[in-house]
């Protein structure tokens, strides 16, 4: 079998936006933009009659780096796998569509305008302002009250009255941490799959006591969570509250979310660099400390335990995605530098996970993933 080029695919996708863009605005003039760097879905700009979107479309239900790996088939065996996919009432991007309703409407969350949706795909308008990740780099000194605003506003509304009832028909299980890290690291394909990474001998072993780790009991996962609160899907306009992009409400632990906020926290770190970086573990460590200090001793140490057990499984998430994608398949900024320091990407991982066979107390765990994230973020 030859794997799909990536051009092959992102123009199926391409030609996909524009056939829905016609059926959602007949005879409407529809100006194609540029294609933004993806690993996960597609996603391109667009002018419709002049007003600015953005497009985005899930290609067989599974990310770009694997569809251009060639674990989907060859493109034309793709091209009929997401024929079928977008005539699916349950698509990915249908229920994104619906869960951007839910959060707009139950929730009373503000996030990126509903445009339309068909035929797989969605259409969003833009939002102006500085991402969470960009405002914390931009101000250090706030990150703690940045992350306990965004973590307080997501965790108020997805408690709300309504919200609940559309996960239930319209999760989107795809991207949770702990369901990624299952489907990539089992135990048939998963060691074939870090090998294919560079770095297969300390992944393997990353993984291995990932799985082993001491969890929080699943009867404890009953909450909604927003599923990809990543600092790049929350957006601030000056003097505005955020508003959110890219929802992927399911069912879960409420650490989840701020796991997933801390993971890609230290990735943006460890990539760029920034001077500050210090100033912005110690805010991310005090906000920590303060959402924690109230809880009873053993469910502050559960607590945090399951908070780098999760982070450090989304950082491997994520890691090994980058280092997989093949090179004709486009990074964005953040995703090149990752792989650029995936050496210390690995070794960060690999330290952190070593005290889990043996440290069940989470808050020296979290110390001590501060410090390699400190180690990692410094080394030169």
């Amino acid at each position: 079998m030859t794997r799909p080029v990536a051009a092959d695919v992102l123009a199926m996708a391409g030609e996909q936006v524009l056939t829905a863009a016609q059926v959602l605005w007949p005879g409407a003039v529809v100006l194609p933009g540029p294609v933004v760097p993806s690993v996960t879905s597609y996603v391109q700009q667009l002018h419709v009659d002049g007003s600015p979107l953005y497009a985005k479309v899930s290609v067989c239900g599974t990310s770009l780096v694997s569809v251009t790996r060639g674990a989907c088939g060859d493109i034309e065996t793709v091209r009929a796998r997401q024929a079928a996919y977008l005539a699916s009432p349950s698509s990915l991007m249908a229920r994104e569509a619906e869960q951007l309703r839910t959060l707009s409407g139950p929730a009373r969350l503000t996030v990126a305008p509903l445009a339309g949706y068909a035929r797989g795909a969605l259409f969003t308008g833009p939002v102006a302002g500085r991402t969470l990740a960009d405002l914390i780099e931009a101000e250090p000194g706030r990150t703690r009250e940045l992350l306990a605003l965004v973590v307080r506003d997501v965790t108020d509304g997805l408690a709300r009255e309504g919200v609940g009832d559309v996960v239930e028909r319209a999760a989107i299980r795809e991207r949770g941490i702990s369901g990624t890290f299952r489907r990539k690291f089992n135990g048939l394909s998963g060691p074939v799959y870090l090998r294919q990474t560079g770095h297969g001998e300390t992944l393997g072993v990353v993984a291995d006591r990932l799985r082993r780790a001491r969890r929080l009991p699943p009867g404890r996962g009953s909450a909604v969570i927003f599923g990809d609160l990543k600092p790049e899907h929350a957006l601030f306009a000056d003097g505005g509250g955020p508003v959110y992009l890219d929802p992927g409400l399911m069912r879960g632990h409420t650490v989840a979310d701020t796991a997933k906020l801390a993971s890609r926290l230290v990735l943006g770190l460890v990539a760029r660099r920034p001077a500050a970086a210090c100033v912005v573990l110690a805010g991310a460590d005090s906000y920590v400390q303060a959402a924690t200090q109230r809880m009873p001793a053993d469910e502050r140490s559960g607590w945090l335990r399951e908070l780098v057990v999760l982070a450090l499984m989304d950082t491997l998430n994520i890691l090994t995605t980058y280092l997989t994608a093949p090179p004709d398949l486009p990074l964005s900024t953040q995703a090149a530098g990752v792989r650029d320091r995936a050496r210390r990407v690995a070794d960060l991982l690999d330290h952190a996970t070593a005290p889990l066979a043996t440290t069940a107390d989470g808050a020296t765990l979290w110390r001590l993933y501060l410090t390699r994230v400190r180690e990692a973020v410094t080394a030169s």
